[in-house]
């Protein structure tokens, strides 16, 4: 049994915080230990239905209590934990799922209809959590519940336990491999920054199954105190307003795009006098949105740096060492270095692309072993974004070397966009590129050329791509353009494109 196994772990949180009242959830209150006593149950009820050590357990609902109990089912089963987030579409859903290998999902009752659909042909046992509806060839949550608590199953700390599909639609979502010591060594590193804030109130609006969110359930177990959590199906502004005033929460995780939510509503009309901090993570914070934030909610912003091929922390700011501007200092388990395009880093001051080492860097991208090398080289992630180190250590990220574009704290591959306006009979050729906004953090703004003779209205192409794209994906600008700028070596010029967004 490997020291970091995830199961472990939360079984000496148990025995080190005892039996508490540690969820919130729509009104009810769910204790420590019967989470964890429940999960023991739900392991075993897994196994039996044929789970075994290895196996992909596709979880893929909204935040509920049952996703703890299945998170921890999973690793006690020995099987890996695959969260899917519920803004997929179908073809999107049907390429992890074949891709992963997927022997059983958990899903939530809404969802079903699509996982059905997706799942066609496939062999994938479906788990929903809550009832049956009749027909289905289904076992509910509550079933798999029933069974009697189930021990461990030994896993070695460099064993996969989770794996996490970042970006891309069919065909090119990849599978990021986490082992139970890096997710372990991660969740250390936040909960320490965490605890520099001395907060144990915490609301958390962040779907579990985003990487920032996973951290965050893991960093709880390493916890020396009771920490009390009320979480949001999903995020909700008017909703987080009123649960911070019912239940006087100090500290918040949050991405940027939610921030400016809040500031857009009445929050003055709320007693939210008992806040202290948010936690600000999954894309780039605005110097302006921050400075708003801090003042209108009275607060500090701690912000950090992930990415989820790094179990999704890389740098934090701590209550002690916060600059602004800045994403902080390396988390105790990373290895961080400002390398140039030779691999030689960097003077201080001076840009190049970030790149960690560490156990918390993924195993690799799963059945890419091609692109796994050109990503993980001697150990190096290399990120493929820009940053610099100051003279204190603290890193500040520049730009990213990717053309990724972070809308709200989700990934977007441009290409992916690009192959959905594509489609359309009228494109010729498209670009997509992000664009600073204070609302989402970036913006998805399509450039369009056309075939000779057509017309199309761009809001006509905007719906287009709305119908085969995921719900944060689809552009939210269109622009037909007589010609997409392209290199001399006929690529598609992303900087010119840019411009060209920024100046018109």
């Amino acid at each position: 049994m490997g020291e970091h196994h995830l199961a472990v772990l939360a079984e000496q949180w148990l025995d080190r915080v005892g039996d508490y009242e540690m969820l919130r959830f729509e009104g009810a209150w769910h204790r420590s230990g019967e989470i964890l006593e429940r999960a023991t149950r739900a392991s075993a009820g897994l196994l039996a239905a044929g789970v075994e050590p290895g196996d992909r357990v596709i979880v893929l609902t909204m935040n509920t209590p049952e996703v703890f109990v299945a998170y921890h089912a999973i690793w006690r089963a020995g099987a890996v934990v695959t969260p899917v987030i519920f803004l997929q579409t179908p073809p999107e859903l049907r390429h992890i799922l074949e891709d992963s290998g997927a022997t059983t999902a958990i899903v939530s009752p809404e969802l079903l209809p699509m996982v059905q659909g997706a799942a066609e042909g496939l062999d994938i046992a479906l788990v929903v959590v809550g009832d049956v509806p009749e027909g289905v060839d289904a076992t509910s949550f509550a079933d798999i519940e029933a069974a009697g608590p189930g021990a461990i199953v030994p896993r070695a700390d460099d064993d996969l336990a989770a794996l996490l599909y970042t970006g891309g639609t069919t065909g090119r979502a990849k599978g990021v491999m986490l082992s139970h010591r890096g997710l372990w060594e991660a969740g250390s590193g936040m909960n320490r920054v965490a605890e520099t804030m001395g907060t144990t109130r915490s609301l958390l609006p962040l779907p579990l199954s985003h990487a920032f969110g996973l951290n965050v359930l893991v960093a709880g177990l390493h916890s020396e105190r009771h920490q009390v959590s009320v979480m949001q199906r999903w995020f909700d502004a008017q909703g987080w307003l009123e649960l911070v005033q019912e239940h006087r929460l100090e500290s918040s995780p949050v991405v940027p795009s939610m921030m400016q939510m809040l500031l857009d509503l009445p929050y003055q009309d709320y007693d939210l006098s008992s806040l202290q901090s948010f936690g600000s993570g999954g894309a780039p914070l605005l110097p302006a949105l921050r400075e708003k934030v801090e003042k209108a909610f009275g607060v500090t912003i701690l912000e950090g740096y992930g990415c989820t091929e790094a179990s999704s922390i890389v740098t934090a700011s701590t209550a002690t060492e916060n600059r602004p501007g800045s994403v902080g200092k390396p988390a105790p388990h990373v290895e961080l270095a400002v390398l140039d395009p030779s691999g030689e880093p960097v003077a201080t001051g001076e840009e190049g692309e970030i790149c960690v080492r560490g156990h918390g860097v993924m195993m690799g991208y799963w059945n890419a072993p091609e692109l796994t090398a050109q990503t993980v080289v001697d150990g190096w992630l290399h990120t493929g974004d820009v940053g610099r180190l100051d003279e204190d250590g603290f890193l500040y990220v520049v730009d990213r070397v990717k053309d990724l574009i972070i809308r709200g704290g989700f990934n977007v591959f441009p290409r992916d966009v690009e192959d959905a306006l594509m489609a359309h009979e009228s494109v010729a050729a498209a670009a997509v590129v992000g664009r600073p906004d204070e609302k989402s953090g970036e913006e998805v703004v399509a450039v369009v050329a056309l075939h000779p003779g057509q017309t199309v209205d761009p809001e006509e192409l905007m719906e287009f791509a709305k119908g085969r794209l995921a719900r944060y994906k689809y552009p939210r600008e269109v622009r037909v353009v007589d010609a997409v700028p392209v290199t001399s070596v006929g690529k598609t010029d992303r900087k010119a494109v840019r411009e060209m967004v920024r100046t018109e």
